[in-house]
């Protein structure tokens, strides 16, 4: 009878081990979400598009994030290709030594002919555009994915580069490129004007009904855009948690256009009295405007890779976002 116990105690300890080792072996495989780049989290987190669920990851990008193109200020040579069902056109120089990167659906005709601009030109109905304007780290494989998304709703996506071709890999490098953007504001101009020029030259864009988005330095942007477009009216502004925002109602009346403001109100780079105050300055002189503050969200919240990332709010945020274009572009 002990020998049996025994021998059974034995075999009881193997299977024991064994399970043990196969359920650490899986733990282990399992990747950390934190050791990939915003790119690749963003296709994770991707909902159905039939649902309308789509999850935009944006904002700080961490340091993890890669980009495909060289960081140096050369310009690449522009290239095309069409990839599920995207239209894909890298290294658009818009402006003097910026190289932007433009998205738009592609379009089959009868004929097979893979001209997909020509195809969308002939079409009956045009598509509208997006001037989409990068965070502080620069146009980098997050934002491309951000303008593929948002390509497959139906729109046109000119990605701006501010930074000369740079990607920042560090916070400080972030900062430093942001800051020269800010401190060369008339050159900054100047370049989110010429995007807007150019996609209102291609054949397949509406130039009645373009609108720009951004998130942290790019919404900010978004916005310095909507107060100089003087020479061509935008159709709609969005920005995420926009740094600096412009409360002056005097400055603020030179938009003749809709506005939505995405932000969270534990933001520590936008204080809730500042949200608040551009709210009532955008009411005070009839601009229409949707301001969204998610309650208990810090900056960046709809930022898969950083700290203060919330998915839920951030997917009710994106659902918005494309309401609203939906609205003032269709």
């Amino acid at each position: 009878m002990k020998k049996s116990s025994l021998v059974f105690l034995s075999l009881s300890m193997i299977i024991a081990s064994a399970v043990l080792s196969m359920n650490v072996a899986n733990y282990r495989a399992i990747p950390s979400a934190h050791g990939q780049t915003n790119a690749a989290m963003f296709a994770t987190l991707v909902a159905s598009n039939n649902s309308g669920n789509v999850i935009i990851n944006n904002a700080i990008a961490s340091s993890a994030i890669t980009n495909s193109s060289s960081s140096s200020s050369t310009t690449p040579t522009a290239t095309s290709n069409t990839t599920e069902g995207l239209q894909i056109k890298k290294g658009i120089n818009y402006f003097d030594s910026a190289s932007g990167y433009l998205v738009y659906p592609s379009i089959a005709n009868n004929n097979n002919n893979n001209n997909a601009a020509a195809n969308t030109a002939n079409s009956s109905k045009k598509l509208p555009a997006v001037i989409m304007i990068h965070e502080n780290r620069g146009l980098n494989d997050n934002i491309k994915s951000m303008a593929n998304t948002l390509a497959r709703e139906g729109y046109a996506v000119l990605a701006v580069d501010l930074f000369k071709g740079q990607v920042a890999q560090t916070s400080q490098q972030a900062q430093q490129l942001a800051g020269s953007a800010r401190s060369n504001s008339a050159l900054t101009i100047s370049n989110l004007q010429a995007a807007v020029k150019y996609v209102s030259s291609l054949p397949f864009v509406d130039s009645s009904k373009i609108a720009s988005i951004g998130w942290c330095f790019g919404g900010g942007q978004s916005l310095q855009l909507a107060l100089h477009s003087e020479q061509h009216p935008l159709v709609a502004t969005i920005l995420y948690y926009g740094t600096p925002l412009v409360t002056d109602k005097q400055e603020l009346s030179k938009i003749k256009w809709p506005v939505l403001g995405i932000f969270g109100d534990k933001d520590q780079a936008i204080p809730l009295s500042n949200i608040q105050q551009f709210k009532t300055a955008l009411d005070s002189i009839s601009i229409p405007n949707e301001i969204h503050i998610y309650k208990g969200l810090g900056h960046a919240f709809a930022n898969p890779s950083g700290a203060n990332y919330a998915p839920n709010e951030t997917v009710d945020a994106w659902q918005k976002t494309l309401a609203f274009l939906k609205k003032y572009t269709g």
